[in-house]
Order: structure tokens, then sequence, then C-alpha cells
């Protein structure tokens, strides 16, 4: 299947990476591509391009797009290792880093992938094909509390107990292999009342984020990234959903020196170090054309921090 890809906001993205013809820049989310061919546009032969992707098939669809640029770094890996893996190539600084977090079209699309509760498959879901942890995996062996606390921290599931239950009482009758059958389980468990489509939605996204463990180091990624920026470096953060956002806009503030004493103390004594300063106070979203030609930018939000 042909690695798809449509950059969300891009305009948006090489503006505000504020690029340097002979800089030095990371993709920490290569996927297809989309947003460092542009950002090659924009630098010289001087200026060098890092793509990081944990999904082999991105790296090789990413090489073949990028084919006549012989600036660009190609590394499979993961983007909470990105200091790591600069500095094995000896890199030390940069002067932007790129995340544009989340699923790529290419994976909802590729329906053996298994991240889609519209087309049949494999509960898998890895984005890494190579690790060991899978959907099914998930979904059969974690406990009701264990799969209760997914479903409701990285779904924001209403009904997390409910379908926790229920999953619980049919794979022990036989084991849940497929993407269809999570989904005719999940509309089980769901009021007849409530659209199921929304809890397929978050319960699919919760199953997604516990295998890649997408929350679990992104604040490390967002501290080490500024620690790697050259003075005046942009990092910006593509979120798609409220928990991504969070830890952005708090980790930011953070970075940016915000006191984190309590309310009630007369004087800060937390004494908090600034290490840049966040330029979007409030994120920047697609507009209303772009929602409308790529639907799935809908819940996009894009943040900006700016080294010191």
């Amino acid at each position: 299947m042909e690695f798809k890809h449509t950059p969300i906001m891009l305009k948006e993205v090489i503006e505000n990476l504020n690029i340097k013809d002979n800089g030095v820049y990371v993709d920490g989310t290569l996927g297809g591509a989309g947003h460092s061919s542009e950002i090659l546009k924009h630098l010289s032969k001087d200026g060098t391009l890092i793509g990081i992707d944990r999904d082999k098939d991105a790296l090789e669809a990413s090489h073949n797009r990028l084919k006549d640029y012989d600036n660009v770094r190609y590394i499979w890996g993961r983007h909470e290792d990105m200091k790591d893996i600069l500095e094995n190539i000896n890199i030390h600084n940069v002067d932007g880093i790129l995340l544009d977090l989340g699923v790529s079209s290419y994976q909802l699309d590729e329906a053996t992938r298994g991240f889609s509760y519209t087309k049949e498959a494999l509960l898998d879901m890895r984005m890494n094909k190579e690790q060991e942890l899978t959907a099914k995996e998930v979904v059969n062996k974690y406990s009701k509390e264990q799969l209760e606390k997914i479903f409701f921290e990285y779904g924001e599931e209403n009904f997390s107990k409910r379908i926790a239950s229920r999953i619980v009482e049919e794979r022990e009758k036989k084991e849940i292999e497929t993407t269809s059958e999570l989904c005719d389980i999940i509309r089980s468990a769901v009021p007849k009342n409530k659209n199921a489509i929304d809890s397929f939605k978050r319960i699919f996204q919760a199953l997604r984020i516990e295998v890649n463990g997408e929350l679990k180091e992104l604040e490390k990624a967002i501290i080490d990234g500024v620690d790697l920026l050259n003075k005046g470096g942009r990092y910006c953060i593509i979120t798609f959903h409220s928990l991504e956002d969070r830890i952005v806009k708090n980790t930011f503030t953070n970075l940016a020196g915000k006191c984190i004493c309590p309310k009630d103390f007369p004087v800060c004594v937390c004494n908090p170090k600034s290490y840049g300063k966040v330029i979007t106070r409030k994120p920047i979203i697609p507009t209303e054309q772009e929602q409308v030609e790529n639907p799935r930018s809908k819940s996009a939000k894009l943040r900006v921090f700016e080294k010191i």
C-alpha cells in the first residue's frame, strides 16, 4: 500500500520553525515525510535534516519521497530517544524539532495494522512491528482493573468498567482476535441510547496509546528536545487529543519558568529556571478550509516553544 500522508498545518509548522538555510533540524515523527519535504526546500546543501521514525515502512516511504536530497539522515528509533540517537551520530545541538504525534494516515488506512475500528484486522496496533506487545495481548491478558484504567485514562471513556467487564467475560469463552470482535463487544457493553462509535474511537485510542507507550515518555522527549536546541531554536509539536496536548502545554509552561509554589505562599521559593518562552499561549489550529479538505486535521493543535 502507498504511504499517503497529508501534512497537517504545513504552512504554520514551516513558519514557526523559523528555518535557517544552514541549520540542523529533526523530524522526530518522519512518517510519510510530508513536513520534512517542505523543510528541505528551505535548507541549503549546508543544512541537515534528521528523520526519526519507529515504523520501518515509514522510513522506506520517506526515503523514496526524499531521494533527490542528500542532506537527510534516516534513523529507525523513537522520538523519546532522540537525545541518545543524536549523540550517537555526533550531533549535540539542533536548530529546530518537529513532532507530529499520533497515528499516521497510512497506519489507519492499512487494514493489516489493526489501528482502525472501521477495518477488519487482527488486533495489532504496533507502530514498531518488531516490538512484542500488541493490542491482542492487552485485550486478552490485562486484568479487568488494568483495562478499566487504560480505557478511562487514555480513552476518557465513561463506560470503561462496563466495557472492561464485558471483554473479560467474552475472552473466557474464546480469545479476542480481531477489530470487529472487539467492536461487537464494545457495542454490547454501551447503553442502547448511546452512540457506540464514540466508544469505538476512545477504546481504540486507549489501546493504541498503551501498546506504543505514547504518553509515558512524552515529557522526557520534550525536555530532552529543548536541551538539544540552540539559542533561538524552535520546538513544534502537533497533538491530536487532550491527553497529549495537556502534557505538551504543561511541560512547555514549566520549561518557560512557571512558579510551582502553592498559591498561598507570599513569595516564590521554588526559583524556577527558564529555558525559553512559549510562543503559542493558545494552540494554533487548522483553518476551516484545511479541516474541510482533511477531516483528520480537525482535532489537531500546534504548540511552539523557543529556546533562549
